[in-house]
């Protein structure tokens, strides 16, 4: 039985990355890695979907133990990804997919070198723009204070191993898959056939000259 792969997703608010994970899991199977934290419940939500909710004192436990795959603080809380069902998930052959945001995808990146990052972005910041606004849950200054998060966050692409332009939502969730089934088949550990080499070669070079294009867009 192969390995899964641990991957984690990133993208701006807006960029629809929660849609393609949607998408894509309607067909394959992934497990979604569910985060720690020591804050209360808020109406709603459930321990053990929406968080693990756990002390203070038992988060730190698990830091010093070295039970984090990553974690930060904010708002004097902890959030962070639980190393244990990740490594259980992997091991039993499941894909693992992290939602989380660039500073923790650089952590996980640290602590587990074989991860897999892959951003998600709208094609301009006009689109993005218009996504924010058609919610019609948020005021003009908010809007603005997530267009700079945005550019922030873009900032970090160089970081992440591959990125998929959410132009088109079927287009967008294809590139996705053939990410994770790419990056499956490196990291399976077999020999890669000269085909197989040549596709890992285009896809790695495709999301170069994405990067490049989406900082072109978003960052002068």
């Amino acid at each position: 039985m192969s390995k899964g792969i641990l991957l984690v997703l990133s993208g701006p608010s807006g960029s629809g990355k929660g849609t393609i994970l949607g998408e894509y899991g309607k067909d394959h199977p992934l497990y979604f890695s569910v985060s720690n934290t020591t804050r209360g419940p808020r109406p709603g939500e459930i321990d053990g979907v929406h968080y693990h909710f756990i002390s203070r004192e038992e988060f730190e436990k698990k830091i010093a133990a070295g039970g984090m795959l990553e974690y930060a603080q904010y708002c004097d809380n902890y959030y962070g990804t639980p190393r244990d069902k990740v490594e259980e998930q992997t091991a039993a052959g499941m894909n693992v997919m992290l939602d989380i945001e660039t500073q923790g995808a650089k952590n996980v990146k640290k602590s587990c070198p074989e991860a897999v990052l892959c951003f998600v972005v709208p094609p301009t910041m006009e689109v993005l723009r218009r996504r924010l606004t058609k919610r019609g849950t948020e005021d003009e200054e908010t809007i603005n204070k997530r267009m700079n998060q945005a550019i922030e966050e873009i900032r970090q692409i160089d970081h992440y191993d591959y990125v998929v332009i959410n132009d088109d939502l079927p287009d967008a969730v294809a590139d996705f898959a053939d990410v994770v089934a790419t990056a499956q088949m490196a990291a399976s550990g077999e020999e890669l056939s000269e085909e197989q080499q040549a596709h890992l070669r285009e896809l790695k070079e495709k999301s170069s000259a994405l990067k490049e294009k989406i900082k072109k867009e978003f960052l002068l």
